[in-house]
């Protein structure tokens, strides 16, 4: 089963359909409003922005787990995340990412290693994987490794359909 087969709500309702990502890279990143990684959302959007035409999209997976950094409703969070940091990228519904609870999307992606070979439990907010065109993970990157990272933009132009 490919990450693009798992089904997760979107934020605003109904299902986020990761299906329609099919042919497209995609970098999926359990995010937090209230965390002090949140910055990062800036640099996420400037991705979305710089590689959409190229079969690009950033996936925020908003998670209330750590730490109660996500505590808003849907409403609240996709306020924040538009008026803060001009997002336009989707958002999914509110996830737990680890534990017993954890979606069906993240028991799949934490199989996948960081390049230092480690995989298993997320370790925290903006923990990013990037998603091939065929559904595979092709990377992981640590919480604090910043988007536009030298090592997260070579992962992503070598797996960019276009």
């Amino acid at each position: 089963m490919s990450v693009l087969d798992i089904e997760i709500g979107a934020l605003n309702g109904g299902p986020a359909n990761l299906a329609q990502y099919q042919g497209q890279a995609l970098l999926i990143v359990n995010v937090a409003s209230q965390c002090a990684l949140a910055p990062q959302y800036a640099a996420l959007e400037k991705l979305q922005q710089q590689y959409a035409g190229r079969g690009f999209t950033v996936l925020g997976v908003p998670c209330d787990q750590f730490m109660g950094q996500e505590p808003g409703t849907p409403e609240e969070i996709a306020a924040f995340c538009s008026a803060t940091y001009g997002v336009t990228f989707p958002l999914t519904e509110k996830t737990h990412v680890y534990g017993a609870t954890r979606h069906p999307l993240y028991t799949k992606l934490i199989t996948a290693a960081d390049a230092d070979g480690d995989s298993g439990e997320i370790l925290w907010n903006f923990e990013k994987f990037l998603i091939a065109p065929d559904g595979t993970v092709a990377a992981r990157f640590a919480p604090r490794t910043e988007p536009d990272a030298p090592e997260v933009l070579a992962a992503l132009e070598h797996v960019l359909p276009s």
